[in-house]
């Protein structure tokens, strides 16, 4: 971004540990018997990303809260920059940003007085603040609508706005909640490129929850999947993604020969294809016209079941190996019992 005149009061220094955030233990009991967080134990080191995925109830939200001093444990610690959040709130807030899902500006003001008024309410310095303003509005392409009232704003204009208004304290760590919910593709794109900006370039420790896998992999240097209050896998997302342990194998083929395909392919399908005991591919299947896609086929079953296929007279056009995704891995570890309410206010 570019660089502006003013920015926060001073403060005095969070330090230089190399883990931003530290939970031990972190338990979390809503009346009457609802646990949000069981044991959650989680550290995020200065500069990185990191990604909290999960389904409604997992914990994601209630984790975010205790980092912003807003809860208090059940059980565990909790330390940000190596205080509590909840005997050092202040010092602990004058150091993040957060961002919910929906934006945090009144829209009866333009986004300018937006700022303005977050500027005083932090009460931070009138030196070249006007300047600041407009820098960050400007780098986030808002340039041109900044006297515009926020009403008028696009769904992701007013995420943008509202990521400008998080990063008018010069925030040392962002915590980003389900940033990119009801945006457009388009959107949504953008909103990412913003937040690579401000973790990657310059250097800001992230902490974002999403749904969005692709979100995930895109953004996360470490990707902890929750569930249930539980953590049940943590990683970067390339690692995460090959705990799969399977590939799958679409194939392009004539509409006309799906049947035979299917016929064909079969055999290698079901519970222990590949002999007693083993957990083989699972049965092919149908992904839309002329697209045959065979999970647990790995790259050196290719031969055989393109022989298969020709033997029965279908005709391929395209073969794509594919390796397991963090999608994959996600489905794999929500397979099972059914999802937890919402989380709890």
């Amino acid at each position: 971004m570019a660089e502006t005149a003013v920015h926060q009061a001073p403060v005095e220094p969070a330090g230089h540990a190399e883990n931003v955030v530290e939970i031990k233990g972190l338990t979390k009991r809503f009346p009457p018997d609802v646990t949000a967080l069981d044991g959650v134990s989680l550290t995020v080191a200065r500069g990185s990303v990191v990604g909290l995925l999960g389904h409604n109830g997992a914990g994601k939200t209630t984790i975010l809260r205790h980092l912003a001093g807003l809860l208090a444990p059940s059980a565990g610690t909790v330390r940000v920059f190596g205080r509590d959040p909840l005997e050092h709130g202040a010092w602990v807030r004058r150091r993040l940003g957060m961002l919910p899902g929906t934006a945090i500006l009144d829209q009866r003001m333009t986004a300018r007085e937006n700022l303005r008024f977050a500027a005083r309410l932090f009460d931070l310095p009138t030196r070249g603040l006007e300047e600041r303003i407009a820098g960050l509005l400007t780098d986030l392409g808002l340039g041109d609508r900044l006297d515009e009232r926020v009403s008028g704003y696009s769904a992701g204009m007013r995420q943008r706005a509202s990521l400008a208004k998080v990063l008018l304290t010069d925030p040392e760590l962002l915590l980003l909640d389900e940033p990119s919910t009801a945006l457009d593709p388009v959107a949504q794109q953008e909103l990412r490129g913003m937040i690579r900006r401000v973790s990657h370039d310059e250097g800001r420790t992230v902490v974002i929850c999403t749904h969005d896998l692709a979100e995930a992999a895109a953004l996360c240097d470490t990707v902890v999947i929750l569930a249930h209050g539980r953590i049940v896998a943590e990683g970067n997302p390339a690692e995460l993604a090959s705990r799969v342990g399977h590939t799958a194998v679409e194939i392009e083929l004539d509409p006309d020969d799906e049947r035979a395909a299917l016929a064909a392919t079969a055999r290698r399908g079901g519970p222990g294809a590949n002999g007693p005991g083993t957990n083989g591919p699972s049965a092919p299947e149908l992904e839309g016209p002329g697209r045959l896609r065979l999970q647990g086929v790995t790259r050196a079953d290719v031969p055989a079941v393109l022989r298969d296929l020709v033997a029965a007279g279908v005709d391929v056009y395209a073969v794509r190996p594919r390796t397991g995704t963090l999608e994959d891995l996600y489905l794999t570890l929500h397979a099972g019992p059914a999802r937890g309410t919402e989380e709890q206010p």
